[in-house]
C-alpha cells in the first residue's frame, strides 16, 4: 500500500518546483499547443473516381503536438465551439495560488490531449477523528474536444492510501465553473469564488467525515452499499454476477484486514474509504501491463468518467 500514488502522480508530470501555472504548463508540455479549427471534408468513392465533399457545421479541433512539433488532430466539434488555450488560464490560476498559499503540484494532459489538468495542493488540511490526515487539492481542467468548460475541482485525498475521495456534498459544491471574463478585476473576482467554494467544500467534508468515522459499519451493512453501488439481478449472465462477487471480496478484504483501515476499522469513514481505494487503485481497467492499467483506473477516477460494472461513480456522503 505505501507504493500507491494519488491519481494526479500516475498521469502528471511533477511541477513542485514551479513558481508560476506558466512554468507549470512549460514542464509538463502544456504550452504552445496553439489549439485551432480547420475545416472537414469527407472522400467519396466512386467508379468516376474520388469527391471531396465539405462537412457543414463541424470542425476538426487541432494543435501543435508539444514533443514532434506537427499538428495532431484531437477531436471534431460543432460549429459553437471557441478553442480556449491553456495559457489563457494561467492568471487565474495564479491568483488562485497567491490568495490561498498553495502550490502547484502536478499538470499533465488527459485523454490524448483532449483535455488537460493542474493541480494546486492547499498548505491546510484537514485531520479526521484524531490521526487521519486528508490534504485538500484544488484540480483545474480546461477541454479542447468541446466536452466542458474550464472548470476547478476540489478534491481532497487521503494519505495513508492515497485515495481521491470524490464525495458529493448536500451543502457544499465541489466544482466551479470559471467563465471567460475579460480584465483582472473579473479574474480576481472568480479567484475569491472558488477559494470561497473550495473552503467551504473543506468544512462540510470534514464535518461529514467525521459523522462517517462516529458511525458503526459492519460488513454486512457495508455489503448493502456495494450491492447497491454495482447491481446485479437473478436475470444477468454469470460474469457479471461472478464479477461483483470478485469486487465484493476485495472490498470487504480491504475493509477488514488492510493496514490502510487500521485506527478506523468498522466504522462507515472505513467503508467509505474500502470502496473508494478499490476504486483507485484495483479496480478492473484496460491496459496490458500493470502501469497502463493503474494509469488507466487513475484517468477514470479523476475525469469522473462513468461508472461502469464494478466501477462506481462519485459517492455521496
Amino acid at each position: 500500500m505505501s507504493a500507491q500514488k494519488s491519481a494526479w502522480h500516475r498521469l502528471g508530470t511533477v511541477t513542485t518546483e514551479a513558481l508560476t501555472a506558466e512554468d507549470a504548463m512549460r514542464l509538463a508540455a502544456l504550452d504552445g499547443w496553439n489549439v485551432r479549427l480547420v475545416g472537414l471534408h469527407a472522400t467519396e468513392l466512386t467508379a468516376e473516381g474520388a469527391t471531396l465533399l465539405e462537412v457543414p457545421n463541424h470542425r476538426a479541433s487541432m494543435r501543435t503536438h508539444p514533443t514532434i512539433g506537427r499538428p495532431e488532430t484531437l477531436a471534431v466539434v460543432g460549429p459553437d465551439y471557441t478553442p480556449v488555450q491553456n495559457e489563457e488560464h494561467a492568471e487565474l490560476l495564479n491568483y488562485l495560488v497567491d490568495e490561498s498559499g498553495a502550490h502547484f503540484e502536478t499538470a499533465g494532459p488527459l485523454k490524448g490531449g483532449r483535455q488537460v489538468f493542474l493541480t494546486m495542493k492547499l498548505p491546510q488540511s484537514m485531520t479526521i477523528g484524531r490521526s487521519d490526515e486528508v490534504d485538500l487539492s484544488i484540480a483545474a481542467f480546461n477541454s479542447h474536444d468541446g466536452s466542458s468548460a474550464f472548470r476547478i475541482v476540489v478534491t481532497p485525498v487521503r494519505v495513508v492510501c492515497a485515495n481521491t475521495l470524490r464525495a458529493g456534498l448536500r451543502n457544499a459544491k465541489s466544482s466551479y465553473t470559471v467563465r471567460h471574463t475579460s480584465g483582472a478585476g473579473g479574474r480576481i473576482a472568480q479567484a475569491c469564488q472558488a477559494l470561497g467554494l473550495t473552503f467551504k467544500y473543506a468544512e462540510e467534508f470534514e464535518k461529514a467525515a467525521q459523522r462517517m468515522l462516529d458511525a458503526e459499519m459492519t460488513t454486512p451493512m457495508l455489503r448493502s452499499v456495494v450491492e447497491q453501488l454495482w447491481p446485479v439481478a437473478n436475470g444477468d449472465s454469470t460474469r457479471k454476477k461472478n464479477n461483483q462477487l470478485t469486487c465484493w471480496n476485495t472490498i470487504r478484504n480491504l475493509f477488514e484486514h488492510a493496514d490502510t483501515q487500521a485506527g478506523i476499522r468498522g466504522t462507515a469513514w472505513a467503508g467509505y474509504n474500502a470502496i473508494t481505494e478499490y476504486v483507485n487503485h484495483v479496480a478492473p481497467a484496460r491496459g496490458t501491463t500493470s502501469e497502463l492499467k493503474s494509469a488507466a483506473r487513475a484517468e477514470r477516477v479523476i475525469s469522473r468518467g462513468r461508472s461502469r460494472p464494478c466501477r462506481p461513480g462519485p459517492a455521496r456522503a
